[in-house]
């Protein structure tokens, strides 16, 4: 079996298991069969069952004993940002608990990030996100979504990085790939509203904290109703 046929056999193991877990038909504490089990079951090889068990275990959603059992956790305390990440790109549905989550979290970090950028980055670097906001704003109802969804996230970015918090930056990366793989949320959230767009990026141009708080807030927590 070449590395690729074994990769994709791999994926297909640890894909039915994760969306078991996911969607609650395995839940906490539930014991995960045997490789030799699973192997059957899936008429796969033992590399290709430890493969997939090693990928979730490393998202959080199952512990692997050696020498006793593999047992499910509860993602919701185990897992990080991995599990976001993990759905992205997925044909998974995710729950609709987690596009909330996401939603929720990528409105708390935008609206204090927005904040810190207009506080700390420097002048050169809010005219940038100015700059950037106009564009994103002007390719607002742009017969390719792809142009409008690339610019925003570029504005974002800049914010972001202008905020000088890193943890939101290293967040911020995996949010953003976690909504491409969220089916049709992506396209409800697309910015429709170029002004507001416009406004952020002149508070934080200005150098106007409280008022780039709240223009990101705004904007970001109306999302979380739009995809609901």
């Amino acid at each position: 079996m070449t590395g690729s046929n074994a990769a994709t056999v791999s994926l297909r193991v640890h894909d039915a298991l994760r969306k078991q877990i996911l969607e609650g038909d395995l839940e906490p504490g539930s014991r995960i069969p045997s490789e030799r089990v699973l192997a059957e079951e899936f008429g796969v090889n033992r590399h290709a069952v430890r493969e997939a068990l090693k990928r979730l275990e490393q998202a959080g959603l199952i512990r692997i004993t050696h020498g006793g059992a593999t047992r499910v956790l509860d993602w919701r305390d185990s897992g990080g940002l991995e599990v976001i990440l993990d759905l992205a790109g997925d044909s998974v549905d995710p729950p609709p608990e987690l596009v909330r989550s996401v939603l929720e979290m990528r409105a708390s970090i935008g609206e204090d990030a927005a904040r810190l950028c207009a506080e700390r980055a420097s002048e050169s670097d809010r005219e940038q996100v100015e700059a950037l906001g106009e564009r994103a704003a002007g390719l607002v109802g742009s017969d390719d979504p792809n142009l409008i969804d690339l610019a925003f996230a570029e504005f974002w970015l800049a914010v972001v990085a202008g905020s000088g918090n890193i943890a939101y930056r290293l967040s911020l990366n995996s949010l953003l790939a976690a909504m491409l793989g969220f089916g049709d949320v992506a396209e409800k959230i697309r910015p429709s509203d170029p002004q507001i767009i416009g406004r952020l990026g002149r508070a934080i141009g200005a150098g106007d904290p409280e008022t780039a708080a709240e223009v990101a807030g705004h904007m970001l927590r109306a999302d979380i109703e739009r995809a609901a």
